[in-house]
């Protein structure tokens, strides 16, 4: 604290931008964890409830149990408009249900992306945190040892004792810009994963779902 305290202007500015940086980047990670944490529990949850159940209407009257879990989303999306098809036909002003396939399956891709556009959110946060953190110590860290050589050709004296203040002083901006980006970049990485883990179920599930709706619709 006393280096910090004892830096120039332009380094405190620094060193707050990437105080705000890291701030802000353990605050998505954690709320990341929990919201993944959930998610993934969920969907679990969810799978296990939509494989052993034996009609639709069971499973959407235990969708609140799943909440947390993008796949009840989607379930619920593609239920939802496959009653509005079926009443659709049933009042007689549709031709068959291949169109209706069609609305059901657009339905599911923009349940999909919205889904997957929650669970990104934030998440460009960090990759620009890991990213620019390093640059912007590295920028604090060049600026205070050119003060420093400043303050030395003022007094005219370069032992040990004028230098090392100085750039111990500069280099705290380098090893904070550090501490800012690590956490970002693991957590950036870490979370991607998930997001493309969460995708794939949503796509493989979305698949599951138009075919188990054609075979009921072939039967009858």
């Amino acid at each position: 604290m006393e280096i910090i305290l004892g830096a120039g202007p332009v380094v405190k500015v620094v060193l707050a931008i990437l105080v705000y940086f890291s701030v802000m980047s353990w605050a998505i990670i954690f709320a990341k964890w929990r919201l993944f944490g959930k998610a993934m529990k969920a969907s679990e949850g969810f799978l296990e409830c939509f494989w052993n159940k034996k009609h639709f209407e069971t499973v959407s009257q235990e969708l609140k149990s799943y909440a947390a879990s993008p796949l009840s989303v989607l379930f619920r999306e593609g239920y939802q408009e496959l009653i509005r098809v079926r009443r659709f036909q049933e009042q007689g002003n549709g031709d068959g249900f291949p169109v209706g396939s069609d609305y059901l399956a657009r339905v599911l891709r923009r349940a999909t992306t919205t889904e997957t556009q929650k669970l990104e959110r934030f998440l460009p946060f960090l990759a620009t945190t890991g990213s620019t953190a390093p640059f912007i110590g590295l920028f604090g860290t060049v600026w205070g040892i050119m003060d420093s050589f400043h303050s030395i050709g003022q007094s005219g004296s370069a032992s040990l004792a004028v230098v090392a203040p100085g750039i111990s002083e500069a280099l705290v901006a380098t090893a904070i810009g550090l501490v800012a980006a690590i956490p970002a970049v693991v957590g950036y990485n870490h979370f991607s994963h998930k997001v493309d883990v969460l995708s794939g179920e949503m796509d493989n599930f979305s698949q599951e779902f138009l075919n188990i709706v054609e075979r009921l619709q072939r039967r009858g």
